[in-house]
């Protein structure tokens, strides 16, 4: 079982959104190193969906769009970073089929769980 804390603890300390994307990615891949499970992985998306929500509500001369595209394109570098360490090697062929239709899922998920985010912050 990974620590899906560290990568939010690891990125905490910078202030840009880029180098805190960079820490938390690189703690998030060093914690599924030695495997992930889907609700690690949940809880690692949960985790960069806050962080970015946080980070870029703060910020001023981009739409909304652009800061949902932002948060989106590192939902899924997130994804294509870890997500193949949560599937078993007896899934894998099953897996590389299914896997872009996942992708679009998660990120589906993820788009629905920013506006949750944006409100609780805000809040």
């Amino acid at each position: 079982m990974t620590d899906t804390n560290a990568p939010a603890a690891a990125a905490a300390p910078f202030d840009t959104l880029a180098a805190q994307l960079a820490a938390f990615m690189a703690a998030a891949k060093s914690s599924a190193a030695g495997g992930l499970t889907w609700q690690e992985f949940g809880e690692l998306l949960v985790s960069l969906l806050r962080l970015c929500v946080t980070t870029l509500d703060t910020v001023e001369g981009l739409s909304g769009e652009e800061k949902r595209a932002v948060v989106l394109a590192a939902a899924a570098n997130l994804f294509d970073l870890v997500a193949d360490k949560a599937i078993p090697t007896a899934v894998w062929p099953l897996w590389i089929l299914v896997r872009p239709a996942v992708r679009s899922l998660v990120l589906a998920i993820a788009a629905g769980a920013m506006e949750q985010i944006l409100k609780l912050v805000r809040s």
